[in-house]
Formats: C-alpha cells, sequence, structure tokens
C-alpha cells in the first residue's frame, strides 16, 4: 500500500501523525510528511484511519 499527501489541501491538523507516527511526521509548521511512502502490512490499518479522518481529505491511499 502507498500513501501521499496533498500539500496543496493540508492544514497542518496532524490528525495523521497522532493516529499513526509510524507512517507520517510533521514539517515545522506541522503539516504533515509521509515518512513511509510504501506502508508495511503492519500499519496499513493504522495509515487508513489516518486518511479517513484527515479533515482535508488530503491524504491519498492507494
Amino acid at each position: 500500500m502507498k500513501v501521499s499527501i496533498d500539500h496543496d489541501l493540508c492544514q497542518g491538523h496532524a490528525r495523521c501523525w497522532d493516529i499513526c507516527p509510524e507512517v507520517f511526521e510533521l514539517d515545522e509548521q506541522g503539516h504533515g510528511l509521509v515518512a513511509v511512502p510504501e506502508v508495511p502490512p503492519v500499519h496499513e490499518a493504522k495509515a487508513r484511519e489516518a486518511a479517513e479522518n484527515c479533515p482535508e481529505r488530503a491524504i491519498t491511499v492507494s
């Protein structure tokens, strides 16, 4: 599974990082970054949960 963040949509709520810090990290302004673009199976459920909880729907899971 792969994840990405649309940086034009991200508003820095940090829910992705709060839910799945194994895959996401934050930049200096608190906006989400993908630390692990190819998500290991053990973290897939949490990465999907993070995407579903993004208020701006800035996270794409494929």
